[in-house]
């Protein structure tokens, strides 16, 4: 996987551009900034926005590409980031330490992605939140992105099952208009969910 994508991040342009996902700018304002995990972060785009309105971020992905590309992208914006490599498999996060966590078009395989997924929840605080935008099953039949094999697509179901132990703010199935660089472009089927957990 870190092959495929080093190699598609190896363009100078950032594929998905450098501007934050519509969905996680919306969500990621409306919360006081504290500690940040965005998971399968790519060139950066999101944890650079985060970081301008304050927040303290870490970013992980698989690729040695796309993390020369984010932390150009941060120093272009006057802000730093923390920027790990790592194979999810081996995915290790520290306990109840994360304000929020944000899961934007980052596509697993179902066991890997409940192992992960069940890590991110423990990795939150109490009242910690988790952002997610990503494409529905029937994004299959579109070109506006996203994996080509509907097993590593998404489904309201999905969610229900794997963020039962959280607090449902927000679970919907849309259609929406994407225009992230030419890696994200057109009329797209997203999974959008907000979910916090419980706690005092």
């Amino acid at each position: 996987m870190s092959e495929f994508w080093n190699k598609r991040y190896s363009a100078e342009e950032y594929i998905f551009g450098t501007e934050p996902n519509e969905f996680f700018k919306y969500e990621i304002e409306s919360l006081p900034p504290g500690k940040l995990l965005l998971l399968g972060e790519g060139e950066g785009r999101n944890a650079v926005y985060a970081a301008k309105l304050g927040w303290k971020v870490d970013a992980i992905d698989f690729s040695n590409t796309a993390k020369t590309k984010a932390l150009s992208l941060a120093e272009k914006n006057s802000v730093t980031i923390n920027y790990y490599i790592q194979d999810f498999n081996d995915l290790n996060l520290a306990t109840d330490f994360y304000d929020a966590v944000g899961i934007v078009f980052i596509h697993l395989e179902e066991e890997l992605r409940k192992k992960v997924f069940t890590k991110i929840i423990g990795s939150l605080k109490n009242k910690g939140c988790v952002i997610l935008e990503l494409f529905e099953k029937e994004q299959i039949s579109r070109n506006s992105g996203g994996p080509k094999d509907p097993d590593f697509l998404y489904s309201l179901e999905e969610a229900i099952s794997d963020f039962k132990d959280l607090d449902f703010h927000l679970l919907n199935k849309e259609i929406v208009t994407l225009n992230e660089g030419k890696g994200h472009k057109g009329e797209a089927v997203v999974v959008r969910f907000v979910g916090i957990k419980p706690g005092q």
